[in-house]
């Protein structure tokens, strides 16, 4: 028989995306419900491998950084077709790499910050269905006790590409599988790379590897001349033929520890609000793992998300339903965004004819001479030189990302870490909140500036964006 139980916030899947949110939600006071489909026990082997800049400032923010970071190996360099070096270290950020680590590292982290926090999970939980009013949303749930109906006054779909939420919105998933056959393998080698990070194509095949810096190594690849299903064997002799081909050495491969194929699509929902209910992550948008970028997209859509879901259920913004909406006009340009360059990585590390190999070295070379592209793309990836469109109605620049200044009270992403606005105003000043904020002064942490000639004032929103700004 079924029973009710209600939640402020029900998050259906325990995977980064879902657990940051959940545990950003019950920081605030928000009671959350996390439902997963599978038993509790976070997977030890898991495709992402990398957490970008803007992520660890992200992580930063909420006190995990430091502690990431002792996971895995950070890299300075990447180095694209042979040709295209990246300086990570030009990012203008505390976190001038890229770590090399992997998603169940991230998942342990933020799973241990949303049961501090309260979250209440429900592992062994499947969504059947939804049904929205005016008021809440139902969704009809099959757990190890038999049927359940739980309702929330918001749900976030945060359950990957297969999304049962997106799928009982009726949400279509246009898009395409781009490339299939893609063989992943976490390996020991006998010779180690003289590049850290490479990514690399002969043409009929490309490759790429990375460190995860305890003596085990990621390596991706795909042959063209041998695409089959997902659900055939692949093997480690499989591996080192293609890693032969791409890199012109198999580094001497041995122990892989975990061995998988897959294929890669690029699709994105075309709404991430519908009423009531979110789609966050891969359930909102899919695409080539080239740049690294899904985990850490997904993460930062719950960065988003949270804090507007916190203002419009403590009733402090001004229009909810609008702060709800701009979810999908910041995030939504991101997602397609992240297709484009992460489906340009791919494609050119996919030429093979005469022409489009000697496009790619082309486009490599220019991109390498000319710096403020290269920042412009480094920015991309990382994360770091995303920003949103001013917030409606402001009449002041925003949505610009907050760097990490020294303030008289420590760190910017220090202050943050309370999970409220930050107002940082002028020694001695005692400036009002803009009218349109989503804050009121109870859950404000006010700042000074250490440089007494700084007149500005500005107010950060909790994902570290710039709300407004006056100087």
């Amino acid at each position: 028989m079924s029973t009710t139980t209600d939640t402020d916030v029900l998050v259906v899947g325990a995977g980064p995306t879902g657990l940051l949110l959940a545990g950003d939600l019950a920081a605030a006071g928000i009671d959350v419900t996390l439902v997963e489909r599978r038993p509790h026990g976070l997977g030890n082997l898991t495709r992402a491998f990398g957490v970008h800049a803007r992520t660890l400032e992200q992580l930063d923010a909420r006190g995990l950084a430091d502690e990431l970071l002792t996971t895995g190996t950070t890299l300075t360099h990447a180095r694209l077709f042979g040709r295209l070096d990246l300086d990570l270290t030009r990012l203008a950020t505390r976190f001038d790499h890229l770590l090399v680590t992997p998603q169940y590292e991230v998942e342990r982290l933020l799973e241990r910050r949303a049961v501090a926090a309260g979250v209440t999970f429900r592992y062994e939980t499947e969504l059947r269905g939804l049904r929205q009013d005016a008021d809440a949303v139902t969704a009809d749930l099959t757990g190890p006790d038999g049927p359940l109906a739980l309702r929330a006054r918001h749900l976030v779909g945060a359950d990957g590409v297969r999304s049962a939420v997106r799928s009982a919105l009726g949400l279509p998933f246009p898009g395409r599988s781009v490339i299939r056959s893609i063989v992943l393998a976490d390996v020991r080698l006998a010779e180690e790379p003289a590049e850290s990070f490479t990514v690399s194509g002969s043409g009929k095949t490309f490759g790429f590897l990375a460190p995860f810096g305890d003596g085990w190594y990621r390596v991706m690849g795909w042959d063209r001349t041998h695409q089959v299903p997902d659900s055939e064997p692949v093997d480690l002799d499989e591996v080192r033929e293609i890693a032969r081909l791409a890199f012109g050495t198999d580094y001497g491969m041995h122990d892989a520890r975990w061995i998988s194929r897959f294929h890669s699509d690029e699709r994105q929902a075309p709404a991430y609000r519908v009423g009531r209910v979110f789609l966050a992550g891969d359930a909102a948008h899919v695409h080539s793992p080239a740049g690294g970028q899904g985990m850490n997209t997904g993460l930062q859509d719950a960065a988003n998300l949270s804090w507007k879901l916190v203002a419009a259920l403590r009733g402090e913004a001004p229009d909810a339903e609008a702060l709800l909406d701009s979810y999908q006009s910041e995030r939504h340009p991101v997602g397609a965004a992240v297709l484009r360059s992460s489906g340009a990585i791919v494609r050119l590390a996919m030429a093979h004819t005469p022409l489009t190999r000697a496009a790619r070295s082309l486009a490599a070379r220019l991109l390498g001479a000319i710096r403020p592209a290269t920042n412009r793309a480094m920015g991309m990836i990382s994360g770091i030189g995303i920003a949103y469109a001013p917030a409606p109605g402001t009449g002041r620049p925003s949505g610009r990302r907050a760097p990490d200044v020294r303030l008289r009270e420590g760190r910017l992403y220090e202050l943050l870490r309370g999970g409220e606005f930050v107002l940082i105003a002028p020694e001695g000043a005692s400036p009002a909140l803009p009218p349109t904020a989503p804050v009121t002064a109870k859950h404000l942490t006010r700042a000074t500036w250490t440089d007494p000639a700084e007149r500005a004032t500005v107010l950060v929103r909790p994902d570290g964006y710039v709300f407004s700004a006056d100087r």
